[in-house]
């Protein structure tokens, strides 16, 4: 809207009695305003008839480009009904909602989520023109449920003080960081969760052209910020920042313990406007930023953000990352946090000074403590693609073989399947192949010992078929060499083991394995 906009401010009702003279009244404010935009503020407006439309009909002869707000529930109806709302814009009237004194459960890079009642939350926005930023997460969070990530969906929109929110159903919905910093017994249980989540969203794969690539952003951070590093630095760093391998899995782009609520007795994730696609680091960046970096000069902002110290964050991140990577080694844990690190600094470089320029002498020390530890790292980092990255380009999955893993497995696999549209009865049969394979891999391939297994998904065409793939390094071992049980015998005469390869072979489409660079590989295909 340019600022010789000419607002109609209708009221009352609108019909064959009075129509003419709105329609006079109205035509007699736009004389001499052409090249003006026209908005009609029905925010008076309680009734309109078919008379009433023809006039906004003939006033759109006049100025195409002409829009009606405020409009309530009962009018737009109305309009919508009779395909007004197809023909120009049409937009609603928003109910007034306060979050004065409301607990903050949740808060993102873009707004804050309040709980105002006890089934509901509203994210307020910082941007005060949020309708279409609303709009396009809310396309964005259908999307995310779409493909299998558990979220919550808006459903309305309402008026936050200069600004707008969204609102939706969370019953008695506390985060994690409400949780880690209220109940720090509960850390171990709050990793193993967020974990999990983690992995289901990185193991879905968005179907090209829905989400941005998470690269983009780092790529030009680096570019920026080349100028200020050693000579050889900046290229080192854009070559290795390139030599990350692209990939079509889900990124969620704000992972933090403000974004991961209980409602009801599940695991949700929220805040859904970051959302993109790309290898895993890129989310871990963005994770670690969130506990450690931005607080490393100053400890209080990881207390003001999250609501937990800078003891707690430290833990719960270290926590985090030997639960994804699937170790306790601390020095495999170091390594690979060093990558996450370069792109971390990189990244808070590069915001200190688009965000503050010059700055105080606060935001300088920051900026120079971030400089000098990506300067220090650099050097000796030559890859900065997780060694282990469950759900990466690859589409694998690797967990400790144990059974207690099976539901993220399953979990996974299934987030493949929906992603790729497999129907409900093939889905059925390749779950319950997936469970057995998996269990017997926990039950006998390392036993008396432990060890992990890899879960690759992928697909054929013509015809459409999952093709899903496990491997360990246990005892070498082919199922497909038992013979298959008897089973028209009574259940006391048959003999032990056997009977979930067997099962498998049933559901399946073909089954077949070997032995290679030391690991047991078997592969599973069915046509759906």
């Amino acid at each position: 809207m340019n600022s010789y906009a000419v607002i109609l401010k209708w009221t009352g009702r609108i019909d064959s009695g009075n129509a003419q003279s709105v329609e006079s009244e109205s035509l007699s404010r736009l004389s001499g305003s052409a090249g003006s935009d026209v908005v009609i503020d029905a925010s008076g407006l309680d009734y309109i008839s078919s008379a009433g439309l023809r006039v906004i009909l003939r006033l759109k002869k006049n100025c195409p480009g002409i829009k009606i707000t405020n409009v309530s529930p009962e009018v737009y109806d109305i309009l919508e009904m009779t395909g007004f709302t197809e023909i120009l814009t049409v937009e609603k009237a928003y109910r007034v909602v306060s979050v004065d004194g409301c607990e903050v459960i949740g808060e993102g890079f873009n707004g804050k989520v309040y709980r105002i009642d006890g089934d509901n939350v509203v994210k307020t926005y910082k941007n005060a023109d949020a309708l279409s930023e609303i709009q396009r997460e809310r396309e964005i969070a259908k999307l995310a449920l779409i493909l299998g990530v558990p979220t919550a969906i808006s459903y309305d929109v309402v008026k936050v003080g200069d600004s707008y929110g969204s609102v939706f159903e969370l019953l008695d919905a506390r985060s994690f960081a409400k949780i880690l910093a209220e109940e720090p017994e509960r850390t171990d249980w709050c990793i193993s969760e967020y974990v999990k989540m983690l992995k289901t969203v990185h193991g879905i794969t968005v179907p090209e052209g829905k989400l941005p690539p998470a690269s983009a952003k780092i790529r030009a951070a680096a570019s920026r910020i080349k100028g200020i590093l050693p000579d050889g630095l900046g290229e080192k760093l854009s070559g290795l920042i390139d030599a990350i391998p692209g990939s079509d899995h889900l990124i969620h782009g704000d992972f933090h313990t403000k974004n991961i609520v209980v409602s009801g007795g599940e695991v949700l994730v929220i805040d859904m406007d970051t959302l993109s696609v790309g290898n895993p680091v890129f989310e871990f960046l963005n994770m670690y930023n969130a506990y450690i970096g931005y607080s490393e000069y100053d400890p209080g902002v990881v207390l003001a953000f999250q609501g937990y110290d800078q003891e707690t964050a430290r833990r719960f991140w270290l926590g985090t990352l030997k639960e994804y990577l699937g170790t306790e080694d601390d020095a495999v844990v170091e390594r690979e946090e060093e990558k996450i690190r370069v792109l971390s600094y990189t990244y808070l470089i590069d915001w200190s000074i688009r965000h503050y320029g010059d700055g105080d002498a606060e935001t300088r020390a920051a900026r120079q403590l971030w400089t000098d530890r990506l300067v220090s790292i650099l050097p000796h980092v030559d890859s900065l693609v997780l060694d282990v990255s469950p759900g990466a380009a690859d589409g694998s999955l690797r967990v400790a073989a144990t059974t207690d893993r099976l539901d993220e497995v399953t979990g996974y696999v299934n987030s493949r399947l929906d992603a790729a549209g497999c129907p409900p009865k093939a889905k059925m049969q390749i779950d319950l192949a997936v469970e057995e394979i998996f269990v017997n891999i926990a039950n006998y391939a390392y036993s008396p010992g432990s060890g992990d297994a890899t879960v690759t998904v992928a697909f054929e065409d013509a015809p459409r078929a999952a093709v899903i793939t496990f491997s360990d390094s246990g005892k070498r071992f082919d199922p497909l060499s038992m013979k298959d049980p008897d089973v028209t015998l009574p259940a006391s005469e048959r003999g032990i083991g056997g009977l979930g390869v067997f099962l498998t072979k049933k559901v399946t489409d073909s089954v077949t394995y070997e032995y290679r660079d030391g690991r047991n590989v078997l592969t599973m295909k069915k046509i759906f």
